[in-house]
């Protein structure tokens, strides 16, 4: 049934698997060590939220006043596939132009969610559109807009600042 060299095979598999165990373990322990104080031997720095509050607080105004138009065209390209730029045609979600300073859930033709025509009455203003376009399920929860939003304020801004450019 068994001959040695089949027994000798699993001896060695076992064995072998043990002292791979045994050398992991001691890697490890020599990678995440701590010392004879408590104290962790590999420390991670990371920045304090402090040390970013002590840059200077860039105002709304002023980040559109220097935005770039050119680059939120570029950035425009993430909305595209949903949006169109050409006044009153609508698409999966409905037209951007003229949207900067347009009431909130009003562009003609198209079906808004609930949750933007709760807010009708309101403009799209600079400061409104780069709220919504940070988290717009943060802004109106609900809305329809599968979108993740913008992260960084300077593409939220030159993306603002395209549109506004449209009608112009």
């Amino acid at each position: 049934m068994f001959d040695t060299m089949t027994l000798t095979k699993a001896t060695a598999g076992v064995c072998g698997a043990f002292l791979v165990l045994l050398l992991g373990k001691w890697a490890a322990s020599g990678l995440y060590h701590m010392d004879s104080h408590g104290e962790a031997a590999y420390v991670i720095e990371v920045a304090s939220a402090e040390a970013a509050s002590d840059e200077p607080e860039v105002s709304f105004e002023e980040l559109m006043a220097s935005a770039d138009a050119a680059k939120g065209a570029k950035v425009f390209k993430k909305c595209s596939a949903c949006h169109k730029l050409e006044a009153g045609v609508n698409s999966t979600g409905p037209s951007l132009y003229g949207v900067v300073g347009r009431d909130i859930a009003a562009e003609a033709g198209f079906g808004y969610s609930g949750a933007l025509t709760g807010l009708a009455g309101k403009a799209w203003t600079a400061e409104e559109l780069d709220a919504f376009i940070t988290k717009p399920s943060a802004y109106a929860s609900g809305t329809s807009m599968s979108f993740a939003g913008l992260k960084k304020q300077k593409d939220r801004v030159n993306l603002i600042a395209y549109l506004d450019s449209l009608d112009n």
